[in-house]
């Protein structure tokens, strides 16, 4: 998706398929690396390309599409003698990518583990309980993955 584009309707050469539109944005690595820093409270450019090790000018590219797609949101700071710069923070549609970086998490502990185990533990902050990602129905009940199925919308085809 070009940066600049409209995202709050279709135009008529994006994708139907929700998925898709949503690999515009997050499709590549370094966007959901970028979004796990901010999630740990990293919130300045040197502190996210100091602990990613990314190159400056990848990180400005998936920072700048991250806040024009709406997932962060830029607020200016200044540290003393220094030029006013920009912090990143999370947009409510950044904050609901949580659960899409906990699933995939969840994934990679189960299917790519580390001989010395996770890096990180989800856990109830209140309880210390620990959880994992999963379907829930309307009424807020878990629904097995096996028991959940895709269906594609016609009416929202035509």
């Amino acid at each position: 998706m070009p940066i600049g584009r409209q995202l709050s309707g279709l135009a008529d050469d994006e994708p139907a398929c929700s998925i898709e539109r949503s690999l515009q944005i997050l499709g590549e690595r370094w966007s959901l690396l970028v979004l796990r820093e901010v999630f740990a409270g990293k919130h300045k450019f040197a502190e996210i390309q100091s602990s990613l090790g990314i190159a400056s000018n990848l990180l400005s590219t998936r920072l700048k599409l991250l806040v024009e797609a709406g997932v962060l949101y830029t607020q200016t700071y200044q540290e003393p003698g220094s030029r006013p710069r920009q912090s990143y923070h999370l947009t409510a549609a950044g904050d609901d990518l949580r659960v899409v970086l906990a699933a995939l998490q969840e994934w990679g502990d189960r299917h790519r583990p580390r001989p010395s185990g996770p890096s990180a533990l989800r856990r109830v902050r209140s309880s210390g309980r620990p959880v994992r990602v999963g379907f829930l129905d309307d009424d807020g009940h878990e629904v097995p993955a096996t028991d959940v199925v895709m269906l594609a919308d016609t009416a929202a085809r035509a």
